[in-house]
């Protein structure tokens, strides 16, 4: 018996352990899958010896310990119990009307409203008792500062980092997560909002627990909190939870994850009770309401595979190891690649050489992973030199974390630039479809990509990109076919995604209103002045000394001589094509309806004459704004100085009598 005891005590050490990193954000000390499967003979243990330690996870609320003034919960944010068996399911509903909804895998915070204003944001914490953190709100998208509501309203949801936006500030940053959970909860450890908004947290309600008015209904709840203006959870009503019934929505929903539909990381599904009054006659059970909802988990399908090399993948200032092993099929796929996030992953691991004997994953049924390593053979080989540029690496230790990432030493290394490489190919700049900011990286990684030029010259790599994952014949003669149509540009295109410091899309117009641009290039070669494009309206000594000391580095030009090599250049409309806003000064917020999107106004603004700027001011004529009544800082210094608020129908009338 004390031998079974001790195997306890050690099994909710490392539960404990893991649960405490996972929920704060430093770093993933066992993959899901593990710590399920540890969770789950722990229970089996507690079950077979009648002992419960008092420190067991499967009695009480793993915390986060967010730094930040304390608060007691209102209404206690008890946890759910889980299952991986649909019968289990079926059980708990007993034949009533039931919701389905995604179980989303990040942070949860607890927000209130009263008087029709925010009033609060807590974290979930031990369930009982959370983390003050009202001052991040700003930086959360979901949470409006107010809502029509003017009652006490308190409001739990999901604050989650798509897969979308995790990759792209980690290409950004250069910062080592293991998974959007870990970035959502230590961003919100931050202090400064600002830190935080570049993260794009979006928090979604996922119930409502308490309002003023009387409403039963849990569905009806949920859609008074659309009506409200939030982004609600997904969910899908189930009037009949037969076992047939529940597998067909699990398998629905689970398409949908496997297919992409969903943007947001989820570990399961939830199902709750339409009736709200029985959901809360429930008894408490350790940290769990009976009657409160109940959590469904995949059961995650893992296949063993043997290494066959480990690619070491360059992007931003992070070399990150990934694992290119035998392929297997998982989920329906057949994978051969999975990142190992950094060094300390791969020795937590224990992963070596070719054939070492691995098992894979898909975590949440889409990210590749590797969860565990039966054999190593031989050692891990770290590189000494970037596979990109050949500069010498370096190992970085975090300070928080302990955790070991590669890093290349030279801040010239094209992987470096990925950002500027994204606004290059952006709509905005040289308009190459199917080039996404993951490609760049992946381009940028295998060494095909080191200027400007070398994006036109993909074609003589596209027996390569045919074998890449995600790739094949179809995908690499659409890329090639979207260089090829790019390789026309405006001048005023090309301008702006040359990531010149200081020159946008209106400087660049402007500059180009003056001079052709073989013209503004000499011009700017030749001159001693840094500010002789200075006069030009917009401009100003600042913007023109930007354009011109970046011409005249030789790095520059030259990159810019290349580029020329490999595209023609066409002369943009610069002269107004009509009359109708001809001196004019207009602003436009919000929304827009008829007209594709706010770019597309302010172009149809300019072709009539007229200019747009960014502020309100006493030279501003109109404020475009199809809200009339907000009370947005512009709508109100637009009234404070009498100018004109107009919606986008009344523009249409007044200067677009043609429509758009």
């Amino acid at each position: 018996m004390e031998d079974r005891l001790q195997e306890m005590r050690e099994m909710v050490r490392r539960l404990n352990e893991a649960a405490d990193a996972y929920y704060n954000g430093r770093g993933e000390l066992m993959t899901d899958y593990e710590w399920d499967a540890l969770f789950d003979r722990l229970k089996k243990l507690e079950e077979e010896t009648g002992t419960v330690l008092e420190d067991s996870p499967t009695m009480n609320v793993s915390a986060d310990s967010i730094a930040g003034s304390k608060e007691p919960h209102e209404f206690a944010a008890l946890s759910l119990a889980k299952t991986k068996k649909p019968e289990d399911l079926v059980k708990w509903a007993e034949g009533r009307k039931i919701w389905i909804s995604w179980k989303l895998d990040g942070l949860t915070l607890v927000v209130t409203y009263d008087h029709g204003r925010l009033s609060r944001v807590v974290t979930r914490g031990d369930g009982h008792t959370g983390t003050n953190i009202t001052h991040l709100a700003g930086a959360i998208r979901g949470i409006p500062a107010r809502i029509k509501e003017q009652g006490h309203l308190v409001i739990r949801g999901e604050a989650v980092i798509s897969y979308a936006d995790f990759e792209q500030f980690r290409l950004e940053s250069g910062e080592d997560y293991a998974n959007p959970r870990n970035l959502a909860s230590g961003s919100l450890s931050l202090k400064d909002p600002k830190e935080v908004e570049p993260r794009k947290i979006t928090w979604i309600p996922f119930t409502l627990v308490y309002c003023e008015k009387e409403i039963i209904s849990w569905g009806e709840r949920m859609q008074y909190l659309s009506d409200l203006g939030f982004n609600t959870v997904e969910r899908e009503a189930v009037d009949d939870p037969r076992l047939s019934v529940i597998n067909e929505v699990i398998d629905r929903w689970t398409q949908k994850v496997t297919g992409g539909e969903n943007p947001y990381p989820v570990d399961g599904l939830v199902i709750s009770y339409d009736d709200t009054v029985y959901a809360s006659t429930g008894s408490v059970t350790g940290h769990h309401a009976t009657r409160a909802g109940y959590a469904f988990k995949w059961q995650d399908e893992a296949a063993e595979s043997s290494l066959r090399y480990i690619e070491w993948s360059c992007a931003a200032s992070t070399i990150t190891p990934v694992a290119v092993f035998e392929p297997v099929e998982l989920e329906g796929t057949v994978v051969k690649r999975a990142s190992l996030c950094n060094i300390s992953e791969c020795e937590r691991l224990g992963i070596g050489g070719a054939g070492t004997a691995l098992s894979v994953i898909k975590a949440n049924k889409i990210i590749p992973k590797v969860i565990h390593v039966s054999h190593t053979e031989g050692t891990l080989q770290i590189p000494d030199r970037c596979p990109v540029c050949g500069s010498e690496t370096m190992i970085c230790v975090s300070p928080d974390s302990g955790t070991k990432t590669l890093r290349c030493t030279n801040s010239e290394c094209p992987a470096k630039q990925l950002k500027k490489y994204t606004r290059f190919v952006s709509k905005a700049g040289m308009d190459i479809d199917g080039i996404s900011e993951q490609t760049l990286a992946r381009f940028i990684s295998e060494g095909w990509i080191r200027s400007y030029a070398d994006i036109y010259r993909l074609g003589s790599h596209l027996a390569e990109i045919r074998e890449l994952d995600g790739f094949g014949d179809k995908s690499a003669a659409n890329l090639q076919a979207s260089i090829e149509k790019a390789r026309t540009v405006q001048d005023q295109k090309l301008l702006f995604a040359l990531n010149i410091p200081l020159v946008g899309q209106d400087v660049a117009k402007k500059l180009l209103s003056r001079y052709p641009l073989q013209e503004l290039i000499e011009t700017a070669v030749q001159t001693e002045d840094p500010e002789c494009f200075a006069s030009i309206d917009g401009i100003g000594p600042e913007k023109s000394g930007a354009f011109v000391r970046w011409i005249k580095d030789d790095r520059s030009r030259e990159a810019l001589e290349e580029l020329l090599t490999e595209i023609t250049v066409e002369r943009s409309q610069t002269q107004p094509q009509g009359e109708r806003c001809n001196g004019l000064t207009f602003v436009v917020t919000g929304d827009v309806y008829q007209y594709a999107n706010r770019n597309a106004l302010k172009k149809y603004i300019e072709s009539q004459g007229g200019k747009v700027t960014g502020s309100v001011s006493k030279s501003t004529d109109f404020l475009i704004n199809n809200d009339l009544e907000s009370v947005s800082s512009k709508n109100t210094k637009a009234k404070q100085l009498n100018i004109p608020i107009i919606s986008e129908q009344e523009f249409i009338d007044r200067f677009a009598p043609d429509g758009v």
